[in-house]
């Protein structure tokens, strides 16, 4: 809650990311929040944290292979919402009619359902999320063992939507009493993949949208710069004020994964790109920190996650290849 307050205050209900091992970061944002005059309600999802069976780890349960098991989980999480609008509006320290939801990455599936559905969430904001969850598991790259496993079990991604219409955002969003929108998602991202997020937007009446020049996880490195813009998206909205979303967040584009050439072995790296090509990256140029120390990789993506190019190192280009994830 708001440290000094005279009345009422209107509430964001917070929702966190899979796998979750703390709640710092929906901590962090409902602070924010609280310097605007706005109380944070954080809820834990199904399957994390306290909330995690025993013998278990945080989240390790909420994302199964078994299609009727998804379905339970996304059903009680947009439950746990409904049931939490129910207890806000049950306190007299809540404005009436003033209540707007955040999530991010799973927070995020879970808060795009749920607003299709709960017609008293008015505001809402979407953190490194999206919609066409069949497609969000097909392509993820956050979700491969559970994948494997459909296809396994004679699933294809044809099967799976099909499966999951009932939980699917999109068949709602038409239906919600959203009263504006923001969106925040990543050029990069390889867990949830960008032309899914671009759903999420199509499906909204007029979103906000803020693109970062990152992966799915590179926005956790400007988690300051964020919030302030979530705050002030939800302190602007819940006045009847206009938002507008800041131009760019600088985030960097941050690989991970094994580089070779033909003066080294395999090696273990961690790369931070200073140039690419275009936005899928077909061709980019990266700084690269190895066991050896530092050196540069310039090269052009040959297959998913692969690049073949050239090493260069104290003024020696080697030619060779580079296998990473953007982070």
């Amino acid at each position: 809650m708001p440290a000094v307050r005279s009345r009422p205050v209107p509430a964001v209900i917070i929702l966190h990311y899979w796998g979750a091992t703390d709640l710092r970061v929906e901590t962090n944002l409902a602070h924010r929040l609280n310097a605007h005059g706005i109380a944070g309600v954080v809820v834990t999802l199904p399957y994390h944290l306290k909330r995690t069976p025993p013998g278990s780890r945080t989240g390790a349960m909420a994302i199964s292979s078994e299609p009727d098991k998804l379905i339970q989980t996304m059903v009680q999480s947009v439950s746990d919402v409904r049931r939490t609008v129910d207890w806000v509006e049950s306190r007299k320290e809540f404005e009436a009619g003033m209540l707007g939801i955040s999530g991010t990455s799973l927070g995020a599936l879970v808060a795009a359902l749920s607003v299709g559905i709960e017609p008293r969430l008015r505001h809402a904001a979407f953190m490194l999320g999206g919609a066409d969850l069949a497609h969000i598991i097909w392509h993820s790259s956050r979700v491969v063992r559970q994948r494997d496993e459909m296809r396994s079990g004679g699933l294809t991604e044809e099967k799976l939507r099909a499966r999951l219409a009932s939980i699917e955002p999109l068949a709602y969003l038409s239906e919600s009493q959203l009263q504006s929108s923001f969106v925040i998602s990543a050029k990069y991202d390889s867990v949830v993949p960008p032309e899914d997020a671009h759903k999420l937007i199509a499906a909204l009446r007029e979103p906000k949208t803020l693109w970062l020049d990152s992966g799915h996880y590179g926005g956790f490195l400007v988690e300051k710069q964020v919030q302030a813009a979530m705050a002030d998206y939800f302190d602007r909205s819940f006045g009847g004020r206009p938002f507008s979303p800041p131009e760019r967040v600088f985030a960097p584009v941050i690989r991970f994964g094994m580089e070779a050439n033909t003066d080294t072995q395999l090696q273990v790296v961690l790369g931070l790109d200073f140039w690419r090509w275009n936005a899928k990256g077909d061709a980019f140029a990266t700084a690269i920190f190895t066991p050896r120390g530092p050196q540069a990789f310039i090269g052009v993506a040959a297959s998913k996650g692969l690049a073949i190019g050239v090493s260069v190192r104290s003024g020696k280009v080697s030619p060779g290849f580079f296998w990473s994830q953007v982070l």
